[in-house]
């Protein structure tokens, strides 16, 4: 049976408050998975059920999927779509309303993130478990095109931002796929892309990760104003020790945070540290 049918068997009603846009076409489906470099020895962590199109891609190559599904109205299509997979469990609660360390429990061990996620919440999901958990080892996502263009984007770009960098400092991030709105249902205002993430903590030697996000906050804090400017506000130092940091970091005084990579973000941070500055 078709999910289409069996959403309609069932009396689903789609809920805006919850972004919900299934995709169906299995070939595609499999392509995700394949792109996101699932194994058999894999537990995977699916962020957003659905109609369970994709958990079932994913659990024909993971070892084990946890998906978390918020719409209760989804539980008794989901008893119908994944009856048949043993190495599936579904667990309907808000993941953004669940401690990391308690969902690091639950897997009990080393985990990848795959998952059609939401417009409205892709940035707090993504931020939560490459902010918060130790034990992601990958995180490959279907988001609207415009996020994964600022996921992927170079410094100094329009789409650059702080997400940029702050996925940047802890993973490598590469769009694999674009998705036209029309392989979706219902079909969305937009057009999507798969982003994959490469989690690598010790990619930069960051040495206080609290401060590099201030660090970068504070950057994109006003993108009219220079950095020294941003600086000084967000620090609440003076200008000749605001000039001295970013002389020391890119050379050039009247520089926006923008134009910063990410490694030129470690070296602010390593500047503000010793200094002693506080925030």
């Amino acid at each position: 049976m078709q999910l289409k049918e069996v959403l309609i068997k069932n009396g689903f009603h789609f809920n805006k408050r919850y972004g919900q846009n299934f995709l169906t076409d299995t070939n595609l489906l499999r392509s995700i998975v394949e792109k996101a470099g699932i194994t058999e020895n894999d537990t995977v962590v699916e962020i957003g059920v659905g109609g369970g199109t994709l958990t079932r891609a994913i659990a024909e190559k993971a070892k084990r999927v946890i998906g978390f599904e918020i719409d209760l109205n989804l539980k008794p299509v989901l008893a119908e779509t994944l009856s048949d997979l043993e190495n599936v469990e579904i667990i309907y609660k808000d993941v953004m309303k669940m401690k990391t360390e308690d969902i690091e429990t639950l897997i009990g061990g080393r985990f990848s993130v795959v998952a059609n996620l939401p417009y409205y919440i892709t940035t707090p999901i993504l931020m939560k478990f490459i902010e918060e958990s130790d034990m992601v080892d990958s995180i490959t996502v279907t988001v609207q095109e415009e996020v994964a263009d600022r996921l992927c984007a170079r410094a100094g770009s329009s789409e650059y931002g702080a997400i940029t960098a702050s996925v940047d400092a802890v993973g490598n991030a590469q769009k694999i796929m674009r998705i036209d709105r029309k392989m979706f249902y219902p079909a969305p205002n937009v057009d999507s892309a798969v982003v994959k993430i490469d989690i690598d903590k010790n990619k930069y030697n960051i040495k206080d990760m609290l401060l590099f996000r201030a660090v970068v906050r504070c950057a994109f804090l006003s993108r009219r104003k220079t950095l020294v400017n941003n600086l000084m506000m967000y620090f609440k130092i003076d200008r000749k020790t605001a000039e001295e940091i970013v002389l020391n970091v890119k050379g050039d005084a009247s520089v926006r945070g923008e134009v910063l990579n990410t490694l030129d973000f470690v070296n602010l941070q390593e500047e503000i540290l010793k200094r002693n500055i506080k925030f």
